[in-house]
């Protein structure tokens, strides 16, 4: 086999293995250290059998090169072999291509962290002080018209989850990791997210700080609320913010759903992939209950990442099902109900006022479903077509069998 170029591929340790991967398409992999040292050699210009024969030399292990070459291009961290270009899928492009770490770097300074920290311990110390600041439900009813109150809390929202996303864009940006701004799904929520699969590759400091980047923004805009409110009286403009903030940080708590709090966790712990692990480990228990013979998936991981695994899959099944009964129980016949009355408005001529409301309520509630339907398909699409053309060609294996 001829020489091998490798796409720019980020390098770094973990516990004994060496993290590899592409910060443009977040894509990364575990390799031991013959594997990185294999890479190192390939990146110098050597061709496989040179590199397998100069990593016996220095190693003594018998890496299959040819092998592990393959396995990467299968990845797409390989960009030719040879003179043949491999095909690979297209990078997904950036949000806010036009920002240049350099223009962000600011976001990871100390100085910048220690002004948000001031400004959640103002709101903590006014909360404290002056109890009567913290806004209670009603603040959110402003005006007695509602909609009005409906549309002051999709713009308020919009712009502070703009910011939220945001600072993890930004920190990610200063990290040297593109980041993608997406609509994605939790459970039956259409969320917002950012995409940094690549700051596996940089240092944990700058890993927690680009999980934490929204919360920390969250939580300085919650503080700087109270504090103002306990300095200058109330207004509904922060009392409104500082609500949308509480609800949003309460969110991130549900760590079953792999919100930020997740990640962090995730990262703390040392697991490379917590849901997944935890996904595989009660596929496992079911399979086992039922008596079928199965592996078990935490088998060949250390105890403190078994230990993590383990528990996470019992928050996941009890946060899921919670999750899932309080959908069936309020929000689908909530919205069935919305949707009823809404097109029985339409149908009695009940006037032009009646109708535009309903028509904007039917507009409302079918576009959010289309959103959330449209998230899934581009997140889950994929396996569910791997699994549903993996059933038919078992179905035509058994037809063809002999009887």
């Amino acid at each position: 086999m001829t020489a091998v170029r490798l796409h720019a591929l980020g390098v770094r340790e973990d516990r004994g293995e060496w993290i590899v991967g592409r910060a443009d398409t977040g894509v990364c992999v575990a390799v031991p250290y013959e594997g990185v040292r294999a890479i190192q050699l390939l990146q110098e210009g050597m061709t496989v059998r040179v590199v397998q024969r100069r990593l016996r030399t220095e190693t003594g292990a018998n890496l299959d090169v040819g092998d592990f070459v393959a396995g990467m291009a299968a990845v797409g961290l390989v960009a030719s072999i040879g003179d043949r270009v491999l095909d690979a899928p297209p990078v997904p492009r950036p949000s806010l291509p036009w920002l240049p770490a350099r223009l962000v770097r600011w976001t990871l300074s100390p100085v910048l962290h220690a002004l948000l920290a001031a400004l959640v311990l103002g709101g903590l110390a006014a909360a404290l002080l002056r109890p009567e600041v913290v806004p209670r439900w009603d603040a959110l009813m402003w005006s007695e018209h509602g909609t009005l109150v409906l549309l002051g809390e999709v713009v308020v929202v919009t712009v502070l989850v703009s910011l939220h996303e945001l600072a993890h864009l930004c920190t990610a940006r200063a990290a040297g990791v593109p980041g993608r701004i997406r609509l994605d799904t939790r459970l039956q929520f259409l969320a917002v997210q950012t995409d940094v699969s690549g700051i596996w590759l940089a240092g944990r400091r700058a890993r927690l700080t680009v999980y934490l980047a929204g919360m920390a923004v969250d939580a300085a805009l919650l503080g700087g609320c109270l504090a103002a409110m306990a300095l200058f009286g109330t207004h509904p403009l922060p009392s409104v913010v500082a609500l949308t903030e509480m609800t949003a940080l309460a969110l991130q708590f549900l760590v079953f759903m792999r919100t930020d709090l997740y990640f962090v966790i995730q990262d703390l712990t040392g697991c490379r992939n917590l849901y997944a692990g935890a996904t595989a480990y009660l596929l496992y228990a079911v399979r086992r209950a039922a008596r079928r013979p199965a592996a078990d998936p935490l088998a060949g991981i250390d105890r403190r990442e078994r230990r993590a695994t383990r528990l996470y899959s019992g928050f996941l099944v009890a946060g899921t099902a919670l999750c899932l009964g309080l959908f069936l129980a309020i929000s689908l016949p909530f919205v069935a109900a919305l949707a009823g009355r809404s097109l029985a408005t339409l149908t009695r001529n009940d006037g032009v006022l009646q109708a535009g409301d309903a028509v904007a309520t039917l507009a409302g509630v079918i576009g959010y479903q289309l959103a959330w339907a449209g998230a899934w398909a581009r997140r889950h699409g994929p396996r569910v077509r791997r699994l549903v053309a993996r059933a038919v060609a078992r179905r035509r294996g058994a037809r063809s069998s002999p009887a």
